[in-house]
C-alpha cells in the first residue's frame, strides 16, 4: 500500500518505467579487496514520468528509452569505485534526473549477492528515493 501511496504522490497516474535485475561488475566496497578484486552488483530502477503521450502516439520520442537509463547504470557501476552503495545509488539516481527532466522522481536499489557474511542471503544493499526539486 506504502508503494502505491508514493507512486501516486509522484507524477501523474504514477506511471513509471521499470528496469530490474540489471547486472554489472564494479569495485565498490569499503574493504581493499573490493576494491581490488571487484565484485557482482545488481541493480533495479523505477523512474516515475507520465506515459500518456507516449501510450498515445506509440513514438520513442515520447518516453525516455530504457536503454539510456541502463547506460547510467552501466556508467556508475562499472566506473570510478565509491566506499558505500549509498553514493553508487545516489549517482545514478542524481544522473538520470539530470540527464532526463520529464522524470519527476526515481528509486534505486543497488544490491551485493557476494559478501562477506556468515549465512544465506540473495544480497545486501541499499534503495533510495530521488525527487526533483521544485523550480
Amino acid at each position: 500500500m506504502a508503494e502505491e501511496e508514493a507512486a501516486a504522490a509522484m507524477g501523474p497516474g504514477g506511471d513509471k518505467l521499470i528496469l530490474r535485475g540489471l547486472q554489472f561488475h564494479g569495485f565498490h566496497g569499503v574493504k581493499q579487496e573490493e576494491q581490488t578484486l571487484g565484485q557482482k552488483f545488481v541493480v533495479d530502477i523505477d523512474a516515475w514520468m507520465d506515459l500518456t503521450a507516449a501510450g498515445e502516439s506509440d513514438s520513442i520520442a515520447d518516453t525516455v528509452s530504457y536503454t539510456d537509463i541502463y547506460g547510467i547504470a552501466k556508467d556508475v557501476v562499472q566506473g570510478s569505485p565509491h566506499n558505500l552503495l549509498e553514493s553508487v545509488a545516489h549517482s545514478i539516481a542524481v544522473a538520470t534526473l539530470v540527464k532526463f527532466p520529464q522524470i519527476s522522481a526515481v528509486r534505486v536499489k543497488v544490491g551485493k549477492p557476494h559478501v562477506a557474511v556468515q549465512g544465506v542471503l540473495d544480497y545486501l544493499g541499499v534503495e533510495i528515493m530521488r525527487r526533483r526539486k521544485k523550480a
